[in-house]
């Protein structure tokens, strides 16, 4: 999307907003405008709140040394460099519109919250696996900490097993829309290990919030696209 066309959305968007009737009222009212940004709000920043904002952390990283178009060596120092640059906030930004916009668009019922809940489940078990899984790209920091005190044969199976009862229970909740996020996140797994291996020569901390914030992301949008989708057809 070009920046005419983004102009055009946001304003047809506001435009619908205040768009009023024979009788001079709102056709969406206030009153109900209100609580949906709340709530998606809410969805949207409960997760960074628990977390403290450690994957983000990783996610703008990784969004940085992704950018650079730098050899391994260089993108691998980015990720240890303390400044965030222009190409993280860009990032950053663009992951909360996304998200704030999918949880607005998210219908509130019990088994689309559910989906969701276990949609975190489902990418963290995935990401424990990747780190369990997956080469390093280096001896230290925070992957290779965890990677290398515990047993990875034993996590590698502990952690299948929660991957295949999350995806089991997914399925059976949400039907379609579970099948669609089970596919999103192996999707977002594949990327994840395509792009490690092929610009970083391995996983890292930072890489691994990177792949949870896209997971969550992609996720989330299959949840909603599903529902829209079958709230159409039905």
């Amino acid at each position: 999307m070009d920046i005419k066309r983004a102009k055009q959305e946001i304003k047809d968007t506001v435009e619908a907003y205040l768009m009023k009737d024979d009788l001079g009222e709102y056709r969406i009212p206030a009153i109900r405008q209100r609580p949906v940004l709340l709530r998606a709000a809410g969805f949207c920043l409960l997760p960074v709140w628990i977390t403290g904002g450690i994957h983000l952390d990783g996610y703008a990283d990784t969004c940085d040394a992704l950018a650079s178009y730098a050899s391994q060596e260089e993108r691998l120092a980015i990720l240890k460099d303390p400044h965030c640059g222009a190409f993280a906030v860009i990032r950053l930004c663009s992951w909360f519109v996304a998200d704030l916009a999918l949880c607005a668009a998210l219908p509130l019922t019990s088994r689309a919250v559910g989906c969701m809940q276990l949609g975190f489940v489902l990418e963290r078990a995935i990401s424990g696996w990747a780190v369990a899984a997956l080469p390093l790209a280096k001896h230290t920091g925070l992957a290779h900490t965890f990677s290398t005190a515990a047993d990875r044969q034993r996590v590698k199976l502990i952690l299948t097993g929660v991957i295949l009862a999350a995806s089991m229970l997914l399925v059976g909740i949400g039907g379609v829309s579970g099948w669609a996020m089970l596919a999103a996140a192996l999707a977002a797994l594949g990327r994840y290990a395509a792009v490690s291996r092929r610009d970083f020569g391995g996983i890292t901390g930072d890489l691994a919030g990177w792949f949870l914030q896209r997971c969550e992301l992609w996720m989330l949008g299959a949840l909603v696209a599903a529902q829209l989708m079958e709230a159409r057809w039905l």
